[in-house]
């Protein structure tokens, strides 16, 4: 078969076959294209944003009130046909519904979601997403401990409050915990200093931790430094 054609000739049309393996390619062109011109994304305008995960682009949704964040928000992966009723079953499949929140860097967003991208998302490509998307889970803890004063190798955790599933309301009661502990960290519990961290829920150990939302922070300090003293 010859496929050289003489210029000025009007190309003959695609044979169905033909057409059935030119159209992905004409889409991922398209989705090449869009990708150098991205919609910019204003933080805390609850839109879909586009968010790279390897070489692959994902669509995600933003949660609300934890979509701001100078260099991290909390985002959470979708099938690109999102909210198509097809979507949810295949974005099963390939391991989209089983993620939850995950904590996404703010370099890593490309922009506003556009449905061009769809080709270039593992979906797109038939792939199920990987184990490690390079994103950890968007729940937090605060972790308040108390070290011997005279040997800070010795020590244990008194108190776990989470999951916080708004780092601002993480930050909010690490602030007010560390404000009260403002020289008095090694006074409230006699020979021992007391600190507070920020760090990761552990899911693993959910058993160990205690509710933030209802009590209020400071009192469950108190509570716990009245156990280990009692």
């Amino acid at each position: 078969m010859r496929f050289l054609r003489r210029r000025g000739h009007t190309p003959e049309a695609l044979a169905p076959d033909q057409q059935g393996t030119t159209e992905p390619h004409q889409m991922r062109l398209a989705a090449i294209a869009a990708l150098s011109t991205p919609q910019p994304w204003t933080p805390g305008d609850g839109q879909d944003i586009a968010v790279r995960v390897g070489p692959f682009v994902e669509r995600a949704h933003t949660r609300p009130g934890d979509d701001h964040g100078p260099d991290m928000i909390a985002v959470a992966l979708v099938h690109p046909d999102t909210p198509h009723a097809a979507a949810y079953p295949h974005g099963h499949q390939l391991g989209y519904t089983d993620r939850g929140w995950l904590r996404c860097e703010t370099t890593a967003i490309i922009g506003t979601w556009q449905p061009d991208y769809a080709p270039l998302t593992h979906a797109g490509a038939g792939l199920p997403l990987p184990h490690d998307i390079g994103m950890d889970p968007a729940h937090y803890a605060l972790y308040i401990e108390a070290r011997k004063r005279d040997d800070v190798s010795k020590g244990h955790t008194l108190l776990r409050l989470g999951p916080y599933t708004q780092t601002r309301h993480a930050q909010q009661d690490h602030d007010r915990i560390t404000a009260v502990l403002d020289r008095q960290e090694t006074t409230r519990m006699p020979g021992y200093r007391i600190s507070v961290r920020y760090a990761p829920f552990d899911v693993s150990d959910h058993q160990l931790f205690t509710d933030p939302h209802e009590p209020d922070a400071v009192a469950l300090l108190d509570a716990a430094i009245a156990r280990v003293s009692a």
